[in-house]
């Protein structure tokens, strides 16, 4: 008899800053500067009760820039994971590119470097995950890693939407908390 076939995670891809939490054009730079949108934790939540697992992709160029270091990174994290936690939800990884935009690097979006890691790290289906951001690269790492599409017009959305190419097939919704009701109710 064949061993049991392993079940393919289902997975949603959030980017942080605009999407989870406020964005800042001078960069979150602390835990303090870290405040989640309305609904956006209870939304993570919602994902994890419709059997979702987590992941965060995020572009960090603050640290090559010099604006904070990899442990205020790591505090800031543990302030998203806390909050989301008293909303009763669960982020299962995040994935960040420490790299400035000149770096040349592979994990800096709009390549989809973190994107694939997550995927395989998670055993998901490219085409069956959900990523959702705020920003044309957003996007467009999510569209060549193949995955599903969704802009929110929270964080730059409003802008991104305004002035963007939006790579084919991306999906509009108004918040975190819209797209996590649609998802979790299929």
């Amino acid at each position: 008899m064949p061993p049991p076939e392993r079940s393919r995670a289902k997975l949603i891809v959030l980017d942080r800053d605009g999407v989870i939490n406020y964005d800042s054009d001078a960069y979150i730079k602390s835990p303090d500067e870290w405040r989640p949108l309305p609904g956006s934790p209870e939304a993570i939540a919602r994902l994890n009760n419709a059997g979702y697992r987590i992941a965060v992709v995020t572009n960090q160029s603050g640290i090559a820039r010099g604006l904070f270091d990899l442990s205020t990174l790591a505090a800031i994290h543990a302030k998203m994971h806390a909050v989301v936690a008293q909303a009763g939800g669960r982020i299962d990884a995040v994935f960040f590119c420490p790299h400035g935009p000149d770096n040349g690097c592979d994990c800096r979006k709009p390549k989809p470097g973190l994107f694939i890691e997550a995927l395989n790290r998670f055993g998901a289906q490219a085409a069956e995950t959900w990523a959702i951001g705020d920003q044309v690269r957003d996007l467009q790492a999510a569209h060549a890693a193949g995955c599903r599409k969704v802009l929110v017009l929270t964080g730059k959305g409003q802008a991104t939407m305004q002035h963007g190419e939006l790579p084919p097939g991306t999906i509009v919704r108004v918040d975190l908390a819209a797209v996590a009701a649609e998802i979790a109710a299929d």
